[in-house]
């Protein structure tokens, strides 16, 4: 398959008093959009919810890590499957990365900076010295250096790769062999409407304070707003199935990140706040030209006056509708799931209009996927 095809995903999802994601002081971090002030969650913190509700689905051994740990992660494989001491391990694990032209950290068993592999490929460096540990661990450094220069360590790090890094992609500035170009892109989701940021004051009581002491044993401030928010993400089929080698892993790919983008969220402060909610719209755009973000909807902002999701959702299916008939570019398909409609005909009937028929949201990915392996059975 060497067509374009993105698959866009657009989702407004109403938050309580909640502090997802904070910046440098503390507080929820903001945008300005508009000429408003706007709730923002970054696009890192919603990548990363999404990549952890993977494993709700999917084996973690079949997925990937990011992590500076990969030399001590790797020794601990060795010393398990062959059985040496876990110093000589460690030697046998720092020759393999360093093999590879990685930089090493300051600390010992670490690299200078994240790496983001796949587990079952750190598994396949393990295989390619288990059988030689013993023999490899009697070489002094720089024996050992030479020994495990021809083995393909770099090329484990090149296939195999796991949905996630499929899907995220890898960055490693000074080995670009190793970079795996990102089929998804996700934007920072930005509140529909004018958000103000507020403060909690608590106080905390010292449950063994005695009758004559008086005050608080704790107090403190956390910065929070509420918002509902407009999230958006992209992926490219054709790019996905590159990093994969497969069509079906690729659309397979395609249901995971659905699936969890939609039903993930980030936990900060989490337990101060309970914030977790389940978004009221979900669309998806099958498009061969370019993927299209929808915020421009939102750019003079929803208006607290109206039920702001609903509203929200109306110039969701304007903008989509408008842009749609002006730049001529029809979607190969469109799906929507929404909880709007059943008490406000007039949203209800400008989705349909603008999205088609609601549907469950399994429907909704079935109905996507089925669109998917038609087109790329086409091809």
């Amino acid at each position: 398959m060497t067509d374009r095809l993105y698959i866009d995903v657009h989702i407004l999802q109403t938050v309580p008093p909640a502090n997802l994601n904070r910046d440098d002081n503390g507080n929820p971090k903001e945008a300005y959009f508009g000429g408003k002030r706007r709730s923002r969650v970054s696009s890192q913190a919603w990548k990363r919810a999404t990549r952890i509700h993977f494993t709700e689905s999917r084996d973690p051994q079949d997925l990937a890590t990011r992590t500076k740990r990969i030399a001590s992660q790797l020794a601990k494989g060795i010393a398990e499957r062959s059985g040496i001491a876990a110093e000589d391990a460690q030697r046998i694990a720092d020759a393999l990365i360093k093999s590879t032209g990685i930089s090493a950290g300051k600390k010992a068993g670490d690299t200078a900076y994240l790496l983001f592999y796949g587990r079952r490929q750190l598994d396949a460096i393990v295989g390619l010295v288990a059988d030689t540990a013993t023999d490899l661990a009697a070489l002094d450094a720089k024996a050992l250096e030479e020994a495990v220069k021809a083995l393909p360590v770099k090329e484990q790090l090149q296939s195999g790769h796991p949905a996630d890094v499929a899907l995220f992609g890898r960055m490693v500035a000074d080995i670009p062999g190793l970079n795996v170009d990102a089929a998804t892109q996700v934007a920072h989701a930005i509140s529909t409407h004018a958000a103000e940021l507020e403060f909690d004051y608590y106080t905390a009581v010292d449950d063994e304070n005695t009758a004559d002491e008086t005050g608080a044993g704790m107090i403190g401030t956390i910065g929070f707003n509420s918002a509902t928010l407009y999230r958006y993400a992209t992926v490219g089929l054709h790019q996905l199935r590159e990093n994969l080698g497969d069509d079906k892993a690729a659309v397979d790919a395609v249901g995971l990140f659905v699936d969890s983008f939609a039903r993930s969220m980030p936990t900060g402060y989490g337990n101060s706040f309970a914030h977790r909610t389940r978004p009221s719209l979900v669309a998806v755009v099958v498009r061969a030209d370019q993927p299209v973000n929808l915020v421009s909807a939102y750019e003079n902002p929803v208006p607290a006056s109206r039920g702001i999701v609903a509203e929200s959702a109306r110039r969701l299916a304007a903008e989509f509708a408008t842009a749609t008939e002006q730049w001529g570019d029809t979607p190969l398909y469109v799906g929507i799931c929404h909880t709007l409609g059943a008490d406000t005909e007039e949203t209800g009937g400008k989705l349909t209009e603008a999205f088609g028929a609601n549907r469950t949201f399994p429907e909704l990915r079935e109905g996507l996927r089925t669109a998917l392996i038609e087109r790329v059975n086409d091809n």
